[in-house]
């Protein structure tokens, strides 16, 4: 064999082996699921559902945390960010996911201060008075989800609406 075949045959071999690395690559990129936000989707198979587990369902805004065997809605980002949760905990899942689960009462922020006995929920910059014990527990809070905080935290927030609507205006700390 002359030089110029020995160096068309490896010329060729070259190509050969770029064209298929070419190939593979490609046939793994096809294969990634990606979502709107550029990342995988988790197979929920082996997602472990465990306590702390926040999840967010694709194409839904709702953010909920798993606790005590039920998936609960993080009510706002003030919750979210009181309770520590950071970004980064959050796992993107197929809609229809929580489907599958329990949803259980919404996760909010609640207050009261040690020296009154009224309890609030805590949304932005405003506080709402939770009208009474009955309307507490009908509206699915939990007395371990209250927070102590400085009555004058309290006493300097804005009122929101009551709970339930039209109560009367709000008791203060």
């Amino acid at each position: 064999m002359g030089i110029k075949q020995t160096q068309t045959r490896s010329h060729g071999t070259r190509l050969m082996k770029q064209l298929i690395i070419g190939l593979l690559v490609a046939i793994a990129l096809v294969n990634i699921p990606l979502n709107r936000h550029g990342t995988t989707l988790p197979d929920t198979a082996s997602l472990v559902v465990r306590d702390g587990l926040v999840v967010k369902e694709e194409n839904d805004e709702g953010i909920y945390v798993y606790q005590d065997g039920q998936f609960r809605w993080i009510s706002n980002m003030a919750t979210f960010e009181a309770y520590g949760f950071v970004w980064g905990d959050v796992h993107i899942v197929g809609d229809g996911f929580l489907d599958r689960s329990k949803v259980g009462p919404p996760l909010s922020l609640l207050a009261k201060c040690d020296t009154s006995p009224h309890v609030y929920v805590l949304e932005g910059e405003t506080k709402r008075w939770i009208r009474d014990i009955e309307t507490f527990v009908a509206e699915g809070y939990r007395w371990e989800d209250v927070q102590i905080v400085p009555c004058e935290t309290l006493r300097k927030m804005p009122d929101g609406e009551t709970i339930p609507p039209n109560s009367g205006p709000p008791k203060q700390p």
